[in-house]
């Protein structure tokens, strides 16, 4: 095989020349590139992790709220302290701001009035597995209930044997009841449900605090025997508990 005419004119030096090996005899021979030098071997074993000390042991009882990782809830429970305690006391007739949402998922209470006002309440509500809030009618009273976790079923209707509007709640729905409406709230669900109500004006009195729905029921039957007259409304409408 001969050198490429096209890359070397006549009489130029190597012309007309064979390749050796590929390359052209006229060039010298690329120097050979020395041998890399040899990587050192892995080890073959490790050494040991160093064994841990044994970590320091769990307090058996926790401190009292605000100084470890529980405090204590409203009612007296160990709640976990991953998020800001809501203060749920009465505020009613001064400014005031809270997280309505983590309020209604702390409270554990039936019933538990945190702002009272003179046009206006907001009541938290936790009812236990199975049990509802009681049949009622508010003659004077609208009422706006939102349902902050849980499941329920809503009955409303003009007279407490015609519940004609029913509904399935759950998480954040809201309800709204016009006064004179007789109206239940019942959990379905397999955990407490949990939520808020607004009544305009308010409902129940300044600080209400009712542990249980029994708790609530002898409260404001006492209430009712103080104010009822001796002889029935004609209506036959009371207030509910």
């Amino acid at each position: 095989m001969t050198w490429n005419p096209c890359q070397c004119g006549s009489g130029a030096s190597g012309y007309g020349a064979s390749y050796q090996g590929g390359y052209h005899a006229a060039y010298p021979a690329h120097p050979a590139y020395p041998s890399h030098p040899a990587y050192p071997a892995y080890p073959t074993t490790y050494p040991a992790q160093p064994a841990y000390s044994a970590y320091p042991a769990y307090p058996a009882t926790y401190p009292a709220q605000g100084g470890g990782p529980y405090v204590q809830g409203p009612s007296g429970e160990t709640l976990p302290n991953d998020r800001q305690f809501q203060d749920l006391r009465d505020y009613g007739g001064n400014p005031h701001v809270i997280d309505i949402s983590e309020a209604a998922e702390q409270n554990t209470d039936f019933r538990r009035a945190i702002w009272t006002g003179r046009h206006l309440q907001v009541v938290l509500m936790s009812i236990p597995p199975g049990a509802d809030i009681g049949l009622e009618v508010h003659p004077n009273v609208d009422q706006f209930i939102r349902i902050e976790e849980g499941y329920a079923l809503v009955q409303m209707g003009p007279a407490r044997n015609r519940l004609t509007f029913v509904r399935r709640v759950s998480d954040d729905d809201a309800i709204m009841i016009p006064a004179g409406t007789w109206h239940n709230v019942t959990n379905i669900g397999p955990r407490p449900l949990k939520l808020y109500t607004i009544y305009a004006p308010p409902e129940h009195p300044f600080g209400t605090v009712h542990r249980t729905k029994a708790e609530a029921e002898a409260a404001e039957q006492g209430q009712r025997s103080e104010t009822e007259d001796p002889e029935p409304a004609a209506s036959g409408i009371t207030a509910s508990p």
